[in-house]
């Protein structure tokens, strides 16, 4: 499966209509200890770039943000169970937050690669 990245350090993988969203290893190193997240309801639709939920550190607040359009299909129930941690630990895998159906397939073509990512996160 391949997986696609933001500018504002989202990933996504796609699995036929169905994308499932977190935050890049590199967000979650530089959040810290996420201490809260707030995740959007099952059925609430989010255009490309659109806030879609809240992750909170020690150290700040972001926003993170819908990088495909469509409609949320889940979340993840053990963020949603207040197990923090797991963005922490397991950012590009178990810490996903979202399963969304996809509305427009052509706008994850559009997003970098992992070698593209890994270039972007060099520069900044």
């Amino acid at each position: 499966m391949t997986t696609r990245y933001t500018k504002d350090h989202e990933w996504v993988r796609l699995d036929g209509d169905i994308a499932t969203i977190g935050i890049s290893k590199y967000a979650a190193e530089q959040l810290g200890d996420v201490v809260y997240a707030e995740l959007p309801a099952a059925g609430k639709s989010f255009g490309q770039g659109d806030d879609m939920a809240v992750v909170e550190s020690a150290k700040t607040a972001s926003d993170v943000y819908a990088p495909l359009s469509g409609e949320i299909v889940e979340g993840n129930a053990a963020i949603a169970g207040e197990n923090w941690q797991i963005i922490n630990d397991e950012p590009e895998a178990g810490g996903w937050f979202v399963k969304l159906k996809v509305a427009n397939k052509s706008e994850f073509e559009a997003l970098m690669d992992e070698a593209a990512y890994v270039d972007y996160v060099k520069g900044l």
